[in-house]
């Protein structure tokens, strides 16, 4: 999926898309800096291609955490899918399920764990810890009766980032059934069911023994910081800011991988989102050292456009470029794409 081809899908979701949905979907915090800034990030590293290499056969799958995949890229947690389309999470499921892709589900979802678990989509669970602990645990059972096979603690965002908006919002045109389904009645009516501000190492622990599952930690790009997640449990360590949708001025996941993935992949899985727009861009995540490239505004747009089969169809192109690129390189697997691929970073 080249720039053009990202434009048109989004300018297309946009043609389909309320303006206060679609705006919901495409902004950042504030000026919207980093998320305008991830994508060329991505750009602006250079590779230096291998040569006399037997690529004839190029293989994409990998594991995550023990589960096989057919492909690397796999769908970040977004909200409201039903917004994009009427069949939401479940149309967005069946898809990365017929690709062999992972889907983490946002825990604000508005399709239940059980119809996504259904689908037969391997499947994680993203989670905000609340202020009061136990007020999240009643949604951390209900995963895994269903089958989730990791959770993805978000570690970012102890509070919303600001984003401006003119007009209505997405809160005035949204629909309660769109998300948070799988709460009580009463969540968000207490006292402790605000995300926390406090959150620490021992969280990363309090997941695991709660669950028994492997822990993520989502939002990180720090070295420092993931060598502590790493320190305190977590299985894999997911380079994010967020869409560029909180801290506005955050530095670019692709300048932060390299080093985040020299502290903690002798120990840690590591995967990155942000700004991925299409199969060149996996490739230098790849040699960088991601084992999973995840995409969250992509599937949102070829949902609101085509439904699962555009999902489908936009896995399809991603993973194409990506084997092309590959191919190109000299690399017959994602894991043999290596450092040794990217020429040293100018300044830009």
């Amino acid at each position: 999926m080249t720039g053009d081809r990202f434009d048109d899908l989004e300018a297309r979701a946009s043609r389909v898309l309320s303006e206060p949905i679609f705006r919901y979907f495409r902004q950042g915090a504030r000026d919207g800096v980093s998320a305008a800034e991830a994508a060329a990030a991505w750009d602006a590293r250079r590779l230096l291609p291998q040569v006399l290499r037997d690529v004839t056969a190029v293989d994409l799958s990998t594991t995550l955490l023990g589960t096989p995949v057919r492909t690397p890229f796999a769908v970040a947690p977004t909200t409201l899918h039903r917004a994009a389309h009427p069949d939401g999470e479940i149309a967005t499921a069946r898809a990365a399920a017929a690709r062999g892709a992972l889907m983490v589900l946002s825990s604000n979802a508005g399709t239940t764990v059980e119809d996504v678990a259904r689908t037969g989509v391997d499947w994680w669970l993203q989670i905000y810890v609340t202020a009061d602990r136990p007020a999240c645990q009643p949604l951390l059972e209900r995963a895994v009766a269903a089958g989730a096979k990791a959770v993805v603690l978000t570690a970012d965002t102890p509070v919303v980032g600001t984003k401006y908006d003119e007009g209505p919002t997405v809160w005035d045109v949204s629909e309660p059934s769109w998300l948070r389904v799988n709460f009580g009645d009463d969540y968000g009516s207490e006292p402790g069911h605000e995300k926390a501000t406090d959150l620490g190492p021992h969280d990363v622990d309090w997941l695991g023994s709660v669950t028994g599952l492997p822990v993520v930690v989502k939002g990180v790009l720090r070295p420092t910081d993931a060598r502590r997640c790493v320190d305190a449990g977590a299985a894999a360590i997911w380079v994010s800011n967020h869409g560029g949708r909180q801290l506005d001025y955050a530095a670019a996941t692709a300048d932060c991988l390299e080093a985040v993935v020299a502290e903690v992949a002798d120990s840690a899985e590591v995967y990155v989102d942000g700004g991925v727009r299409n199969g060149r861009h996996a490739l230098v995540a790849a040699a960088m050292g991601a084992r999973a490239t995840f995409v969250g505004r992509l599937p949102l747009y070829a949902l609101a456009v085509g439904g699962q089969r555009g999902v489908e169809e936009l896995f399809t192109e991603l993973e194409a470029e990506l084997a092309d690129g590959l191919r190109l390189a000299g690399c017959p697997t994602p894991g043999q794409a290596s450092a040794s691929l990217l020429q040293p970073l100018r300044n830009r």
